[in-house]
């Protein structure tokens, strides 16, 4: 008989997105977890010392992958708008399978209504991704703030319609930009 692998922290975690992103927020529990993981919830007080402390760390990973990878993949281009055209093509493709797929930021919004803690994470996430968008936009020349607000809640919108029909939104988010632009 083979020894089982151990859980480290970050099994843990990548179940816990992919059950959230399945199931919604009441599957973010240490029972339920460990039967999708197959072993006992002493595992899961291994790693965390409650489930609040565990969604804590959900969102610190959530959070910290919803950031900070976009600006590091924009680097290359050479102009603003450039790098606003490639934004708009990594907000609508870019989904990270491995913190649950297009379906995670739909239910980290849906989880946000019923839990305060998340909606206070959420709306740091939601205003560090506007403020990122703002200051592009404003590199282009376009100086209206509305317009990060029209381009980030159209995202919001197709990722909601792609988590439920699959259809791929990176021509309809170019779209968008490209008629943003041309108002320069």
């Amino acid at each position: 008989m083979t020894k089982k692998a151990r859980l480290n922290k970050t099994d843990w975690l990548l179940a816990g997105f992919a059950a959230l992103a399945e199931d919604g927020p009441d599957a973010l529990k240490a029972e339920p977890l460990a039967r999708r993981l197959g072993t006992t919830k002493g595992s899961f007080y291994w790693h965390f010392t409650d489930v609040p402390a565990y969604h804590a760390a959900m969102l610190d990973l959530w959070a910290e992958q919803a950031t900070t990878h976009i600006p590091a993949e924009l680097d290359a281009e050479p102009t603003p708008a450039a790098k606003l055209r490639r934004l708009s093509q990594i907000i609508a493709a870019h989904r990270s399978e491995t913190l649950g797929g297009v379906k995670l930021d739909t239910a980290i919004r849906a989880w946000s209504r019923a839990n305060p803690v998340v909606a206070d994470r959420l709306a740091q996430v939601d205003g560090q991704r506007l403020g990122y968008l703002e200051n592009l936009l404003q590199e282009t020349g376009i100086t209206n703030p509305e317009w990060a607000r029209i381009i980030y809640a159209a995202d919001i919108g197709m990722e909601d319609l792609t988590s439920r029909d699959g259809h791929e939104n990176t021509s309809a988010m170019g779209s968008l930009v490209d008629l943003v632009l041309a108002l320069r």
